[in-house]
């Protein structure tokens, strides 16, 4: 089986998936799709198991010039039309009156993640916001005080984009405007460095798409303490402190 697949998956189906996007046949990756469904891998497992691995393989034949800007594009909106067929297809769960609001990476891999993630949530009964990447913190501070989510997401943060979420994150923490928020990272970078959302101060963190809700699920009330947070660590050491001198004052 390639690498980008998991042992969970049929290596054919996978295949045969990953041949139609890289040729861009739109009628045999329907039919990949509807012979992987037909002999019983749900919609959620191919969501999480084909789609992603397959959309990341081809990032990374175009970025060893494997593959041609066409061929790219091609993948890039055949992959996506499909998603959106698999999401009609997910079991929905009744609404359980949370919120989540999800960002993520600006690029292919990351943005299809980040919708995948969306629908997964969405399917277990959650009021899903999907923004996609490249907002700004003071829209995504905007948000959250607007629409007051339970959970806020950010979905394979690409490595150049660490500093702006750690800076959100703190700003959240400091203003403390929505105390039962939790904050959760996943996927991408976050998969690839162990225990990187937790020294950046998340709540929440999970490997994939398909682990956020289960985590989420299992964890409503856990949030970071100052201890955790190691990254930028005696800076908010020494605002713990004034914030407690001043309360006591």
């Amino acid at each position: 089986m390639d690498d980008y697949a998991t042992s969970m998956t049929d290596s054919k189906f996978y295949e045969a998936y990953l041949r139609a996007l890289i040729t861009g046949d739109r009628k045999a990756g329907r039919d990949a799709v509807a012979d992987a469904l037909d002999s019983g891998i749900d919609a959620r497992t191919y969501l999480t198991e084909i789609c992603y691995a397959a959309m990341e393989h081809v990032r990374s034949l175009y970025k060893d010039d494997k593959l041609t800007v066409v061929q790219m594009g091609l993948a890039t909106r055949l992959n996506r039309s499909l998603v959106d067929r698999l999401a009609g297809e997910l079991e929905h769960m009744p609404a359980n009156g949370k919120k989540a609001l999800i960002f993520c990476g600006n690029d292919e891999p990351e943005e299809l993640g980040g919708q995948i993630c969306a629908e997964l949530f969405e399917a277990d009964g959650w009021d899903v916001m999907f923004v996609g990447g490249d907002v700004p913190n003071d829209e995504i501070l905007e948000m959250v005080g607007n629409h007051r989510p339970d959970l806020l997401i950010h979905f394979a943060t690409l490595p150049q984009q660490l500093p702006n979420v750690r800076a959100l994150i703190d700003y959240l923490r400091d203003v403390n405007s929505c105390p039962g928020m939790q904050v959760m990272c996943c996927g991408g970078v976050f998969k690839r460095a162990e225990g990187l959302a937790e020294e950046i101060g998340a709540d929440l963190w999970a490997d994939s798409a398909a682990a956020a809700v289960t985590v989420a699920e299992a964890n409503p009330h856990r949030k970071a303490s100052v201890e955790q947070q190691t990254v930028g660590k005696m800076r908010r050491v020494r605002k713990q402190a004034a914030k407690r001198e001043k309360l006591a004052a």
